[in-house]
């Protein structure tokens, strides 16, 4: 068996610091690296790209509203035009930045707010998606399990990733908790390491209500910016490696 696990990194701009990107980095096999739009400044993406060419871990773009004093979890009404543009100049840029340092471009994986919208909205689902398509038809879509982002993908062509959250609390609908409820967040490391077990071997989470739903767990995210996430990726790498499951 094996499983990916995923962290959104590169978060970091000017004095602001958010994440410990070098704890995590040894215990994934992807990043999702912030584009400047929500976070991230040129020289913290460069230097996030070597951290994770260094570590060979995979390089994904993650790209968001323009939203920086909302760390991108606002939602702000895009045309079309709009999102296509903003998709195309952040993910453009992040390929650009990782071919250039010797590295590929793998996934792409929307954020925040944008992730929200879209998981629930097929036409953004599909403007994302195609937008993907013309950059680089190779390049993963990384999508809520049981989304419109997976519709989208499908019908537009393009690779795609469901995932699975390790550290966010579930809607009965398979939606994510609002950050604003108690409980949306998950900090403490046996309750995660429960969670993501079941994720990827019954392929089942619990919902903050105490209902079990399915969910399909090809990746397994961490949260970058959650305080305990050096912690949490430590004891999810730890069990999984000793349970033989394959991190890649």
């Amino acid at each position: 068996m094996r499983v990916d696990i995923n962290c959104d990194m590169g978060e970091s701009y000017g004095e602001t610091i958010v994440g410990n990107d070098s704890a995590i980095m040894p215990f994934i096999s992807s990043a999702n690296i912030a584009c400047g739009f929500h976070g991230g400044d040129p020289l913290t993406i460069e230097k996030t790209i070597c951290l994770a060419l260094k570590y060979g871990v995979s390089v994904g773009a993650h790209p968001s509203y323009n939203d920086l004093k909302g760390f991108g979890r606002r939602p702000i009404h895009l045309s079309k035009a709009e999102l296509r543009a903003a998709i195309l100049y952040q993910v453009g840029a992040l390929k650009s930045m990782t071919e250039t340092l010797g590295g590929k471009l793998n996934q792409v994986k929307p954020h925040g707010a944008l992730y929200n919208s879209a998981s629930s909205n097929y036409e953004m689902s599909r403007v994302i998606a195609e937008t993907i398509k013309e950059i680089d038809p190779s390049l993963k879509l990384v999508c809520l399990s049981q989304s419109k982002m997976i519709d989208a993908a499908h019908d537009v062509g393009i690779p795609y990733i469901s995932e699975a959250f390790a550290d966010r609390a579930y809607n009965e609908d398979g939606s994510l908790v609002s950050r604003d409820t108690p409980g949306a967040v998950i900090t403490n490391e046996d309750k995660v390491v429960e969670r993501v077990l079941l994720m990827i071997t019954e392929g089942v989470v619990e919902t903050i209500s105490g209902k079990v739903i399915s969910i399909q767990a090809d990746t397994i995210c961490i949260h970058g910016d959650n305080e305990q996430a050096p912690k949490l990726a430590k004891a999810i790498y730890s069990e999984l490696t000793e349970r033989g499951v394959t991190i890649r």
